[in-house]
């Protein structure tokens, strides 16, 4: 691994997404000749030597040689998120959702340089968090299953109750200096546009 993996820290992808409002899997959609889930994925294996997938579509990540873990709490990104941390071997897990164009390695690796004194640690940006790749302590799972059980699955909601170092889009900016960690594919509409833009 070209930097040093995070050993003390488990990369675990979201991989249950429904795509309801792309209409097919965003997961396996190209970018470059990969899938955005390869893309992802390749960071991750620059990063951690742990890594588990989390979600119901077991069968079509086999090819990968990695763990997926059924949802504890199906159904939501935050049930995902506490299913992946529960059975997590480390103390930490650095959670990203499966569909992301252009995941940065050096944005994983600050948030997780980031963690010592705190149970999360979430980039906020302009248009608000970014729970979905953000860095999380076993901490957060008594407040995360409290929020679970009452029916709520926001993915933040629990935030005021644990200590979240926020990390705004000015300290990521001389990382991510194209601007593109973040981008979001959610519609066929937004494939489009990143391919118009030259991205492919």
């Amino acid at each position: 691994m070209s930097q040093g993996s995070l050993n003390n820290i488990t990369g675990v992808i979201l991989v249950g997404g429904k795509s309801r409002r792309m209409g097919r899997d965003k997961a396996f959609l190209q970018i470059a000749g990969r899938t955005l889930f390869e893309r992802v994925l390749a960071v991750f294996r620059e990063c951690f030597d742990r890594i588990v997938l989390v979600g119901d579509r077991a069968e079509r990540f086999a090819g990968y040689g990695l763990p997926v873990l059924p949802d504890i709490y199906p159904g939501s990104a935050l049930g995902g998120l506490y299913t992946g941390l529960y059975h997590s071997a480390t103390e930490h897990v650095f959670v990203s959702s499966c569909d992301l164009p252009f995941p940065n390695q050096a944005v994983v690796r600050h948030l997780c340089s980031l963690k010592s004194d705190f149970d999360a640690v979430v980039p906020t940006l302009a248009h608000g968090f970014e729970p979905l790749f953000a860095l999380y302590a076993k901490s957060c799972l008594g407040p995360m299953r409290a929020l679970l059980e009452s029916g709520n699955f926001c993915a933040y909601a629990y935030f005021p109750q644990v200590r979240v170092r926020y990390v705004t889009d000015e300290e990521l900016a001389r990382l991510d200096r194209d601007g593109k960690s973040f981008v979001n594919v959610n519609t066929p509409e937004d494939f489009e546009r990143i391919r118009k833009e030259g991205s492919l």
